[in-house]
């Protein structure tokens, strides 16, 4: 199974910006779609953006629409996600995971190997 290993994240004041890497280790990504979640303090995980790998097709939640950008790099098995005017209540921590349906569901039960978190923090 595929191995995603993170990369990102830290520390910016509202308005700034982070770029998140999630690279396929091991094995080639073959999956169908990479999708970002995020978990903030007491509050249950939330979906983020999804790219389908092959067709380059993007998803994302109302609540980053227009600030983030997901894409990938099929050459180099790595996807990214672009974050832009950040915001205090887009602190937590990032996750990202492979989904193999073609008809997944921006939900937790249809990604796996997930890769190991990282966090950003927004200050106000």
């Amino acid at each position: 199974q595929v191995q995603l290993v993170l990369s990102g994240g830290g520390l910016v004041q509202a308005g700034g910006s982070l770029r998140l890497s999630c690279a396929a280790s091991r094995l080639t990504f073959s999956s169908y779609a990479m999708g970002w979640f995020r978990q903030a303090p007491g509050k249950e995980h939330e979906f983020v953006a999804a790219i389908n790998w092959s067709s380059g097709n993007t998803y994302y939640a109302d609540s980053v629409k227009g600030r983030f950008t997901i894409s990938r790099d099929n050459a180099k098995n790595t996807g990214f996600l672009q974050m832009n005017r950040l915001k205090p209540e887009d602190t937590a921590v990032y996750y990202c995971a492979a989904s193999d349906f073609s008809n997944y569901r921006f939900l937790l039960a249809d990604f796996h190997s997930w890769g190991q978190g990282t966090q950003v923090t927004v200050s106000s």
